[in-house]
């Protein structure tokens, strides 16, 4: 895939959702027909459930930081959940969007050309998502270095949050751009 600088309305940290040109299917292939769909195979299922996985560790991330903030967890108690489940989520994320870049999407491609720009896209928000890692990542590092005095527990859960709304961004486009190639050609991966 080339690599180019993404439009500033297609940047991940601009974008509210894929333009009409990178929806070429799906919306032949409605999100709420694709669990029920005969090419919904076992290789799509299992992908679906990693972007679950993703969504719900950064929930719990999420919700783990507000109790600590609000008193309702101690620091010993909150600082392993902290580095467990940011570290599951960095690492599985990251060798998540490795296998796509340089396995599944360069394949995808080939079999419907009219979304190579989208899949151009997804691999710069996985770019742009390293840095998001990064950050997150520093966040987190901060909270455990910190200790119990809790300073920087408020600002990490201002990164998480601008995280997880990118995240979020992200998994959907991505879902909607893939999911459809493996319904219409019957992929297998």
């Amino acid at each position: 895939m080339a690599a180019q600088a993404t439009p500033p309305d297609l940047d991940l940290t601009r974008r509210d959702g894929l333009p009409d040109a990178l929806r070429v299917l799906s919306e032949a292939y409605p999100r709420q027909t694709w669990r029920g769909h005969e090419n919904f195979n076992e290789m799509i299922r299992f992908w679906v459930d990693r972007h679950m996985m993703f969504r719900q560790l950064s929930e719990i991330l999420r919700k783990d930081v507000e109790r600590y903030l609000d008193g309702e967890t101690a620091f010993d108690d909150y600082a392993p959940r902290l580095s467990h489940y940011g570290a599951t989520l960095l690492n599985e994320l990251h060798g998540h969007h490795h296998i796509e870049d340089h396995h599944y999407f360069p394949r995808l491609i080939q079999l419907d050309a009219r979304l190579e720009k989208g899949f151009d896209l997804l691999e710069a928000d996985h770019g742009a998502m390293d840095g998001l890692l990064h950050e997150m990542a520093e966040g987190a590092n901060m909270v455990l270095e910190g200790g119990a005095n809790g300073a920087a527990a408020g600002p990490f859960l201002e990164r998480l949050q601008r995280f997880s709304g990118l995240l979020e961004r992200h998994l959907t486009d991505e879902e909607e751009i893939v999911v459809p190639v493996v319904l219409h050609t019957g992929f297998r991966g």
